[in-house]
């Protein structure tokens, strides 16, 4: 992990088309605005982590299913 130390309206900039600046610091929560391609998705860590718990469900019972349809 690369950990970087920034104030307000500095910005860090990822592979040569995401940019990442620091909008606002009060107390413990720091406000981040993330500018980045259309087709590059961005999301919260808990949302993306939701996503993934909900495809490995879908690929699970859609896996079970076709099995029940092969061996029926």
């Amino acid at each position: 992990m690369l950990a970087l130390t920034r104030k307000k309206n500095e910005a860090i900039v990822i592979n040569n088309n995401i940019e990442v600046t620091i909008l606002e610091v009060k107390g413990d929560q720091v406000k981040i605005g993330i500018s980045a391609p259309k087709e590059v998705p961005v999301y919260r860590k808990e949302v993306y982590l939701q996503i993934q718990e909900a495809n490995k469900e879908s690929v699970n019972l859609e896996g079970i299913a076709g099995l029940k349809d092969l061996f029926g």
